[in-house]
């Protein structure tokens, strides 16, 4: 029986299906935290070890040394474990990319490239990385994940959000909000006001507009709430609901269980996808009906990304969809 990835995306990209968080890790202690904290909860959250904020002045190397040294642990079970690195303006982001993935580029699920100003800046680091690639004898091209946190960058999205290797956009909430110069207030970096403040949504509309269009996953910012859990479910669903995103960061590990959550699919349209998907099947793939309806490829499409971004978020599917698709 032929699987769904197999036959529903033939000649063309498939979306991206990515675990539901993105958890932020700037020190080692950090990172070996949330390296047991993945071995213990399994591949449902990515790490990101922060060779930009996390590095000390002066220590840059030695700061992504260590970072490409617990990517390449036994530790990282999953290799879900990527890291960001300095912006195109920095001195050191060159060197970032050498050392990460000189060392762990095997290992690497995804680079990410803060505050870029252009698609031009995206496409310098891009370039670089490709090539320290192929040095490096890496055959398989390494992700790319692009912060969205300038107004220059804002402005052109959707050229970001369309070049080759970008696999997903992710908003930079503080950043954008500090670039107005004080135009939007400080109570737009939290909730509500990162919903409702008009330059904020908007900010947010054209991020996820832009990475769906294209497809690229778009990535929701940080709640700056670190304790109510309640506080921190609600940002991840107006994020995934009113905003359309299908990933959020997270900066503490309170917020990784409650925002999964928020991410998952409605159960009951993974049960309907289930029995779609294995009655498709059964057809090798052509027209079915159920419940009355008629389904074919173009609405299987639907019903696989809405099974795998399930199984990412760590729900439990029926048994006869676990052997078919996920053995």
């Amino acid at each position: 029986m032929r699987h769904p990835k197999h036959v529903l995306f033939a000649g063309e990209k498939p979306f991206p299906i990515l675990p539901a968080v993105d958890h932020y890790a700037g020190s080692e202690k950090l990172m070996k935290k949330a390296l047991q904290l993945q071995q213990e909860l399994g591949p449902i959250f990515d790490i990101t070890c922060d060779c930009e904020d996390g590095a000390h002045a002066g220590a840059e190397r030695e700061h992504a040394e260590m970072a490409a040294a617990l990517i390449l642990s036994d530790d990282n079970r999953y290799h879900r474990v990527g890291a960001r690195i300095h912006d195109v303006t920095h001195a050191h982001w060159r060197q970032d990319l050498e050392i990460l993935v000189g060392i762990a580029g095997r290992r690497l699920p995804f680079i990410t490239l803060p505050k870029p100003c252009s698609a031009a800046d995206v496409q310098t680091q891009i370039a670089a990385l490709r090539e320290i690639e192929q040095r490096c004898g890496i055959a398989q091209p390494i992700p790319v994940h692009v912060l969205i946190e300038t107004h220059g960058a804002l402005r052109e999205v959707w050229q970001i959000a369309a070049l080759p290797g970008v696999e997903s956009l992710d908003f930079g909430l503080m950043d954008f909000v500090s670039g107005h110069h004080g135009a939007i207030p400080g109570s737009a970096m939290k909730s509500p006001g990162q919903f409702d403040h008009p330059l904020v949504a908007r900010a947010k509309c054209e991020i996820s507009a832009a990475a769906l269009a294209c497809g690229v996953v778009p990535s929701h910012n940080v709640t700056t709430e670190l304790k109510d859990i309640d506080t921190i479910r609600n940002d991840a669903l107006r994020a995934r609901r009113e905003f359309g995103y299908l990933r959020m960061w997270s900066i503490h590990p309170n917020q990784i269980q409650p925002i999964v959550e928020a991410m998952r699919p409605d159960f009951s349209e993974v049960q309907a996808a289930s029995e779609i998907l294995i009655a498709a099947q059964d057809k090798d793939w052509g027209p079915i009906q159920h419940a009355g309806k008629l389904h074919d490829r173009a609405s299987y499409r639907y019903y696989w990304e809405l099974l795998d971004r399930a199984h990412v978020t760590g729900m439990e599917l029926p048994d006869a969809a676990k052997q078919r698709f996920f053995a």
